[in-house]
């Protein structure tokens, strides 16, 4: 069965959407997977038909309104006849979380919207939907009349930490790269206790540490559990500096990362994933 069959893409009309569906087809097309547009209607504000005519009529016309825009919205890109429409109301996280789990998706596809995300992702619809989804969710960094990259023969990083659920990670980094022809570099992380220290790639270093080389001995173990051959690249620095610069370093086009596969009362989105999201220089897939 193949590992991407149904890609949910949510969208409220802007430009960041627009400019974003080119990607997505493209990588809908590698994937052979089917796409869905997604637009939630959320409550309305206050406003004076509210006050001059009952609310049900007030909220039937915006559900129509609503209706007719996503039926034509990037019909282009993505035909009635192949991709399905929906239209639902209520919280815009909430409503992307559960149509994604209840309808059994693959794969969430959302837009950032260039430096104001990178800003305000705290509180943010798509750092809810980190949070609460259970599918992986990719985002692209791009100015809002840019197209991102298409997704193709390049270089993608996968983040490993050492943790229970690293296999899980690595196992979908390995299948996401061969599905999508991309050469994958797995990259951990040793924290250094030295303020200022540059982040280095242990290829450009003489020798190894013993840190250094107990930790990649342990990624090269969680390779050979999974199945992965990818190559190994150990850093050290400030953990999410070292990892961003790192994979500047290998020029990634994607940086895959985890977060936890169980929502628990604090979130599954932790502090790094977070800071991965925010301050990554390419998309950022996060399962």
């Amino acid at each position: 069965m193949a590992m991407i069959q149904n890609v949910l893409f949510p969208t409220d009309f802007s430009p960041a959407c627009v400019a974003m569906a080119p990607f997505v087809r493209r990588a809908a097309s590698i994937a052979s997977a089917r796409v869905t547009l997604l637009h939630v209607l959320e409550p309305a504000a206050s406003s004076f038909d509210l006050l001059v005519r009952p609310p049900h009529e007030v909220e039937e016309d915006r559900k129509l309104v609503a209706r007719k825009k996503l039926n034509s919205f990037l019909e282009s890109e993505f035909p009635a006849a192949d991709s399905q429409r929906l239209l639902v109301q209520g919280d815009a996280a909430a409503e992307i979380a559960r149509v994604a789990r209840e309808g059994a998706f693959d794969l969430i596809v959302m837009p950032t919207h260039a430096g104001v995300f990178r800003r305000t992702l705290l509180g943010s619809t798509t750092a809810k939907v980190l949070n609460d989804a259970d599918a992986p969710v990719f985002t692209t960094q791009h100015s809002e009349t840019m197209i991102p990259r298409q997704i193709q023969h390049r270089e993608w990083v996968c983040l490993v930490g050492l943790q229970e659920d690293s296999q899980r990670v690595v196992r979908y980094a390995a299948r996401a790269a061969e599905t999508f022809h991309a050469n994958l570099t797995l990259i951990h992380a040793i924290a250094s206790s030295e303020p200022g220290l540059p982040v280095r790639l242990d290829l450009e270093e003489r020798a190894e540490s013993a840190a250094r080389h107990a930790a990649r001995e342990r990624v090269e173990h969680l390779q050979r559990v999974v199945g992965s051959h990818a190559p190994v690249r150990i850093v050290v620095g400030p953990i999410k500096q070292a990892l961003i610069e790192a994979a500047c370093k290998l020029q990634a086009d994607v940086v895959v990362i985890g977060r936890s596969p169980e929502p628990v009362a604090r979130g599954r989105l932790r502090d790094l994933t977070y800071a991965v999201v925010r301050d990554a220089p390419c998309p950022v897939l996060s399962v």
